[in-house]
């Protein structure tokens, strides 16, 4: 079994699909995405159509992200929070479910799409070597005392090593060089799939990694995960 993590997305489903194509995961790979799915990139609505038809057929973990939060945020909040999330990704996001001549709104987003995001994606995952979340962890804490800006917010730290003693591999932090992040007790995955960068699928286990970006390129390598 390989244990596969997918970096943010951002509505990029064109690499998602080549990398999908690419790796061929299969129901006996576990398959880790680290949330943000939404916004920035231009197919929102295409990416969630396909994640949610993944369930089905993979053995898929979605984690959530600050942008799914956002998202919900904006549709049930006020209007400060709407326009937060518009000046984020969230334009593109809506504009992914428009029609010729009629603009997205959140009425179009269809339900299987909001029950995904309201109740579809967990906030960690373990296994007996990884934690894999979206932001970060506060190292000093198990998993389910770790506090929401840590999950979700937070940057990657010079270092980031759980009292666990596993690895943590998450996203968020983008990475504008291309390149997945390795720092001692991490590994970030997050390669900027949505602005001319790469979206990264890795191998956990063995630290090999494929990615593709909208312009159709592939690429492969490996990272070392430092002590």
């Amino acid at each position: 079994m390989r244990v596969l993590a997918i970096g943010d997305i951002h509505g990029s489903l064109r690499p998602l699909d080549a990398l999908l194509d690419w790796v061929n995961p299969t129901p006996d790979d576990l398959v880790v995405t680290l949330g943000d799915y939404v916004d920035r990139g231009p197919d929102t609505r295409g990416v969630l159509d396909r994640l949610v038809g993944l369930r089905d057929r993979l053995n898929l973990v979605p984690l959530r992200g600050n942008h799914e939060l956002m998202m919900l945020k904006a549709r049930d909040g006020g209007r400060g929070d709407r326009e937060m999330w518009l000046s984020v990704g969230g334009v593109q996001a809506l504009a992914s479910y428009g029609t010729p001549g009629r603009p997205g709104t959140f009425r179009s987003v269809p339900a299987a799409h909001w029950d995904f995001l309201e109740t579809g994606l967990v906030d960690y995952h373990q296994t007996d070597r990884f934690i894999f979340v979206h932001a970060t962890v506060l190292c000093g804490f198990d998993l389910d005392e770790q506090p929401e800006y840590a999950l979700f917010w937070e940057y990657l730290p010079p270092a980031m090593r759980h009292h666990s003693g596993k690895t943590v591999v998450c996203g968020h932090t983008s990475q504008r060089s291309g390149e997945p992040k390795v720092v001692p007790g991490a590994v970030c995955v997050d390669t900027h799939a949505y602005a001319g960068g790469w979206l990264t699928c890795l191998d956990a286990t063995t630290g090999r990694y494929w990615q593709a970006d909208n312009a159709g390129r592939r690429r492969d390598g490996r990272v070392e995960y430092e002590a």
